[in-house]
């Protein structure tokens, strides 16, 4: 089932603004963001839903103009962290030990390791690992609007600087990382719907080592 979508999924290049996704396909796709693995759990990105259409128009201009930007029934934008600082990380540890109830040495240790080790760093090293993460999240949006039906278009090209700046990212420690518009196709104006699906062959992608 699962592959069947992934088959049927594609960069869709052109959006029925007509055609609304439910609210409740939303929440489900954010939650599958939401429950990604991140690095020590520290989940050091966030996701804007963008739902303005005057914000969307400005999105779309820094945004190569792709029509999806504002076409499509919702944008999402990941956004990593700036830095990793010692209120973040000590925020994340605080959360696990105040909802599993309990506190262990080795998890305090592991903390202070982390403490000792993100924030001395330089930012832009911290951000991009950051933005890594930030990726793993959208990779299962991506995976779980394809289950639900919901076409996605997955993008990098547009003015990171100046979309932050539209959002406001810096001000609250942000910075963007890639958006996604999420729609239905409309198949009579999209010339990639009826092409085939084209990766490299199994044996060329995946190796073993016994």
């Amino acid at each position: 089932m699962l592959i069947e979508k992934l088959n049927w999924r594609y960069a869709t290049k052109k959006m029925d603004p007509a055609r609304l996704v439910s609210e409740d396909k939303i929440d489900r796709i954010l939650e599958a963001a939401r429950l990604a693995p991140t690095s020590s759990g520290l989940q050091p990105f966030e996701i804007i839903v963008v739902k303005d259409k005057q914000t969307r128009e400005k999105i779309q201009a820094i945004a190569w103009n792709q029509a999806q930007v504002t076409e499509a029934s919702h944008l999402l934008v990941f956004a990593a962290w700036d830095n990793y600082t010692p209120e973040r990380i000590n925020g994340m540890f605080d959360l696990v030990n105040a909802e599993r109830g309990f506190t262990n040495e080795g998890w305090e240790n592991y903390r202070k390791m982390l403490l000792d080790t993100y924030p001395p760093r330089d930012p832009q090293v911290n951000f991009e690992h950051a933005a890594r993460q930030a990726y793993i999240g959208f990779g299962l949006a991506l995976t779980a609007a394809a289950f639900e039906g919901v076409d996605s278009t997955p993008m990098e090209g547009f003015d990171a600087a100046k979309l932050d700046e539209i959002l406001k990212l810096r001000e609250r420690g942000l910075r963007s990382v890639t958006i996604l518009p999420l729609g239905y196709r409309a198949e009579d104006g999209d010339w990639l719907v009826n092409l085939k699906k084209v990766r490299r062959a199994r044996e060329d992608f995946v190796s073993v080592v016994e």
